[in-house]
């Protein structure tokens, strides 16, 4: 099914793909309209144009491709499914995302991943082609985060404060030199080859999704930051 979204306010948009009894869409002249696809499941989404915030906020199972950039707080709260950016993200990508795929061609904004987690066989995933704002990570409880840096040659592909609070799951940044302002609830090690392995799974749909070079992107150096046990976040509090 083909949308026209000329004129559309987002709620009446939302009301046509919500309502039809079509799974697959082709939204275009999308300028700005938000909650695109919020709780869908079981739909395949092609956005031509620009969402504004929220697009596949609390997602469940669907696909949705932006074929240009979006807003801020893509995928909130997603439960499954993908989304796959071609272009750039806004702030708060993946926020509290609980399960499903995200994948950013571009960059990301600040707080990308913030409060993400994981349970039982829910393991989300977020992965950044170029490079990420401040605060990447920050309270991250579980699921993994990838920032390729494709374009940083070499550097922390990050900004500042990465990890903190984090206290689950991992953060793989290519790159030669780790952020100077690492937390310290943050370990940062070198890949090792189970790490490899794991990142290797995690890379394989995204590089095919983009045409990218696997193996290009894996000759280069990883570390992988993971939460210090010994130094728990809730240090950062006055009165434990």
């Amino acid at each position: 099914m083909v949308i026209d979204a000329s004129g559309l306010s987002y709620k009446e948009l939302n009301e046509r793909i919500k309502e039809s009894s079509d799974t697959e869409f082709d939204i275009e002249n999308l300028k700005g309209q938000r909650y695109i696809a919020t709780g869908s499941k079981g739909k395949k989404i092609v956005i031509h144009g620009t969402p504004g915030n929220d697009v596949g906020a609390f997602l469940d199972g669907s696909e949705v491709e932006i074929l240009s950039s979006a807003q801020d707080a893509t995928g909130d709260t997603m439960n499954d499914g993908k989304i796959v950016i071609h272009g750039s993200a806004g702030d708060a990508a993946g926020y509290a995302m609980r399960g499903g795929k995200i994948y950013i061609r571009g960059r990301a904004g600040y707080r990308a991943g913030i409060h993400m987690k994981a349970y039982k066989e829910k393991r989300p995933l977020l992965i950044i082609g170029e490079s990420a704002g401040s605060f990447l990570g920050e309270y991250q409880a579980g699921g993994t985060i990838i920032v390729l840096g494709l374009s940083s040659d070499g550097k922390p592909p990050v900004g500042f404060f990465c990890g903190t609070g984090m206290h689950g799951g991992k953060i793989y940044l290519r790159c030669n030199e780790l952020p100077p302002d690492l937390p310290e609830q943050v370990i940062a090690e070198d890949m090792s080859e189970e790490d490899e392995k794991e990142l290797r799974e995690h890379l394989k749909d995204y590089a095919a999704t983009f045409n990218l070079d696997i193996e290009k992107i894996l000759k280069e150096h990883f570390f992988v930051l993971k939460p210090n046990s010994q130094n728990p976040y809730k240090r950062l509090y006055t009165h434990i």
